[in-house]
């Protein structure tokens, strides 16, 4: 499993770099382009390396500077036919698969939190689809809105932001997770609202034989089981590059479900539905945050003790001079 660095240098570090990724047994390919970067202007080094290697590197290219006067992009390789790529992945300690590229992790959660129209768009629509699964008992309908809605990504950045302190990466996540979710309530409501005006449906819903999704407010011990197994999958997932994993952690949480019953009762007047629906809600947004929490933490220090074979900046600060 390959990882691609494109790091932009200025000049007077393009040396330390290129020993950087020469010292390293994980470097698989390395290229070296005096002056091809315009903006920023410098030095384009292009190194593709295991997976295993790729936090060190960009620890060390870090410490020297690099990210702040030149820059760092990092992309996945899908396929490589070397037998260097071979030998890289076979020198660099650890699996590939079980790598944690950090610096991925905290930009692609940053990223994928923050409070935008696609965002509030996805949530509202899988808030509506899960209202009308609830109205229809369908459970086809709320496994569709589980696997739609967006939610995850916030509650990762939560966890996120205190393993690594970025403060900022909280404050976002949390706005796009109380705003998100206080208008795609709203908007469901009203659009209840309205569909009950039309004489679609009526107070009925909330007494209903539910046999299908009569579970969405029946909070129980399993709901707080659920929750974080969902929370340690959905972390593992992400770190580990293996971001198929997620669709099962959307349709195992009722997160979605919840805020739906919530807009419905909120809509009829089950104020009784509505505390359900809102513990719900509560119990796997806070199950999901806390076993992310404790997943993080046990993977930073379990793979800062895994051996590196990324020489340290001292060490090639030293051959450089």
């Amino acid at each position: 499993m390959l990882l691609q660095l494109r790091v932009t240098v200025p000049p007077d570090r393009t040396a330390q770099v290129r020993e950087l990724f020469t010292g390293d047994a994980g470097t698989a390919h390395l290229a070296v382009l005096p002056g091809a970067s315009v903006q920023p202007a410098g030095d384009l080094v292009v190194a593709d390396v295991a997976r295993e290697s790729a936090d060190a590197l960009i620890g060390e290219l870090k410490r020297l500077g690099v990210d702040k006067d030149g820059g760092i992009v990092l992309q996945s390789v899908d396929a490589a036919a070397s037998s260097a790529a071979r030998r890289a992945e076979e020198r660099a300690p650890g699996d590939g698969a079980d790598a944690v590229v950090w610096e991925q992790v905290v930009r692609t959660t940053d990223a994928e939190s923050s409070l935008s129209a696609s965002y509030l768009a996805f949530l509202t629509i899988a808030t509506l689809l899960a209202a009308a699964a609830i109205i229809n008992d369908s459970a086809i309908l709320v496994i569709g809105a589980m696997v739609l809605g967006p939610e995850f990504a916030p509650l990762a950045a939560l966890a996120v932001s205190v393993v690594h302190r970025r403060p900022s990466i909280a404050r976002r996540a949390a706005v796009s997770l109380v705003v998100g979710f206080a208008a795609a309530i709203l908007l469901t409501a009203l659009v209840v609202l309205v569909g009950r005006g039309l004489g679609w449906f009526g107070t009925e819903v909330l007494t209903a034989e539910r046999p299908e999704t009569g579970f969405i407010t029946a909070p129980d011990r399993w709901s707080v089981v659920v929750a974080v197994l969902a929370g340690i999958a959905g972390v593992l997932s992400l770190t580990a590059a293996k971001s198929g994993a997620l669709v099962g952690v959307f349709i195992s949480v009722t997160t979605v479900p919840a805020a739906a019953d919530m807009a419905v009762s909120l809509a009829l007047g089950g104020g009784a539905e509505f505390r359900r629906a809102a513990l719900q809600l509560g119990i796997n947004l806070l199950g999901i945050v806390a076993a992310a929490l404790v997943t993080l933490t046990l993977q930073k220090a379990v793979w800062h003790r895994v051996p590196t074979t990324v020489p340290r900046l001292e060490r090639v600060r030293r051959t450089a001079a």
